[in-house]
């Protein structure tokens, strides 16, 4: 094989002598990916004496470690090896019935899935503890996940940390905080203290949206409302029994709280921060390493849904093919008014807003370093957080990329953005003075 500091012709295990960089068909899985690090660092370091001091001072496996929390190895090997036979063609995929999984589920019926030669069964699932445990138990092969689950259970974070990987998110925007019907007249947040809200998980956007909107409106979350975890499909029944009196939700549960005449829309949850993310495509690390070819051949059903779901005139289509019992069990009026964005908002309207929920996989990583500053305000991680270096190795931005190239989409040229939450920008770069900024907080 090609020395890692010269690049210099060694014996490669197959018995010839020829430059790695051309694949070896006697080579094993490990001579791939000894491939795959040479490659990568021959790119990082062109020169090759600058590879020999560089090597010389901190040794391989230090230099090819560091190199890989900003290139994942283990994911260009796959990439190189997705022309192989898939490892694995019977899987499950577990999934809440909400229309934050949309391109999960309808994948299944829309035949993506079985474009990519996969016999994937999609697990309607009762709460997200349950997607969690049976993921990191591996019952389910991938799973959607609230976004900022993965990030949790890779820092060990209400679960035994175990590495998790997102490389697509599901839905941007797409959730609403909706109030019981006797509070039409009780817009101003302000008026809140004493109410009761349910969030669907402790480690959710709509827990860190929910808490920031009471919290720029002087109302302590911990302090002058209750918070109560609640499945989602849950949530309807509990605000209808009075249990609730409000919550902050994916907005079919939402919408169908309208639809049964007990809930008025508040606001949007675009109207907190437009272009948030909430959902995602989640897997253990290592089903990455260990089935390469059959998580590339999934990551691509998932980024070929994105695309076609991302298109509004496939709305309809797919609101009657998710609507099924066996995946959200929902009136399809409920679901065409939350994917066409033509809805009613429990006030006697009718709005329009095409942006209520959309599709763009790109998991950036800025979005997964707002999540950890939201979870540092709150107390749920103590001490210092290496924000950037946890978001590369969990929000997969080179793979989402070259998956969405493939699948006909454009992504962006940076893995990482600013943004405005309720008109306050975020800068990714400065995640600890963007926490100590804020008066209501619990670091």
């Amino acid at each position: 094989m090609t020395d890692l500091i010269s690049g210099r012709m060694q014996g490669c295990s197959c018995g010839a002598d020829h430059d790695t960089s051309i694949v070896c068909e006697g080579t094993s899985d490990a001579g791939l990916q000894r491939r795959v690090e040479t490659a990568v660092l021959r790119a990082a370091f062109p020169n090759a004496m600058t590879r020999r001091s560089m090597l010389a001072a901190v040794g391989s496996a230090t230099l090819t470690t560091a190199l890989s929390q900003i290139f994942p190895i283990a994911t260009a090997t796959d990439a190189f090896a997705q022309s192989g036979p898939l490892e694995k063609t019977k899987l499950a995929v577990g999934f809440i019935p909400i229309t934050c999984a949309t391109p999960i589920i309808m994948a299944h019926p829309l035949g993506f899935y079985a474009k990519q030669k996969l016999d994937v069964d999609v697990v309607k699932t009762a709460g997200w503890a349950v997607v969690r445990d049976k993921t990191i138990n591996r019952e389910y092969d991938a799973a959607h996940m609230l976004a900022p689950m993965p990030i949790a259970i890779s820092m060990g974070l209400g679960s035994t940390a175990t590495p998790f990987t997102v490389p697509a998110i599901e839905n941007v925007n797409g959730q609403a905080i909706c109030l019981a019907t006797k509070f039409k007249d009780q817009r101003d947040p302000k008026t809140w203290k004493g109410m009761k809200f349910a969030i669907p998980f402790d480690y959710s956007n709509h827990n860190y949206l929910l808490r920031y909107y009471l919290a720029e409106h002087g109302i302590d979350p911990d302090q002058d409302v209750q918070l109560r975890v609640v499945p989602p499909p849950e949530m309807v029944a509990n605000l209808r029994a009075g249990n609730v009196d409000g919550f902050l939700a994916p907005d079919n549960i939402v919408q169908r709280a309208v639809f049964d005449g007990i809930g008025f829309i508040h606001i949007l949850s675009k109207d907190i921060w437009d272009g948030h993310p909430c959902c995602s495509f989640s897997a253990r690390a290592d089903f990455a390493t260990e089935m390469p070819n059959t998580y590339a051949a999934l990551l691509r059903a998932i980024m070929e849904a994105s695309a076609y779901s991302a298109k509004p005139d496939h709305r309809k289509e797919i609101a009657e093919a998710i609507a099924p019992a066996n995946y959200i069990n929902a009136p399809v009026t409920v679901l065409e008014q939350v994917l066409t964005g033509t809805y009613a908002d429990g006030l006697g309207g009718v709005k329009k807003d095409p942006n209520r929920v959309t599709f763009d996989p790109f998991p950036y990583d800025s979005f997964a370093i707002w999540i950890m500053t939201q979870m540092k305000r709150w107390g749920q991680i103590k001490g210092d957080v290496d924000y950037a270096g946890i978001a590369k190795k969990v929000f997969l931005t080179t793979e989402a990329g070259k998956a969405m190239k493939d699948a006909g989409m454009t992504p962006p040229a940076s893995s990482t953005k600013t943004f405005s939450v309720m008109g306050k920008t975020f800068d990714p770069s400065k995640p600890n003075e963007y926490v100590d900024s804020f008066t209501i907080r619990r670091v």
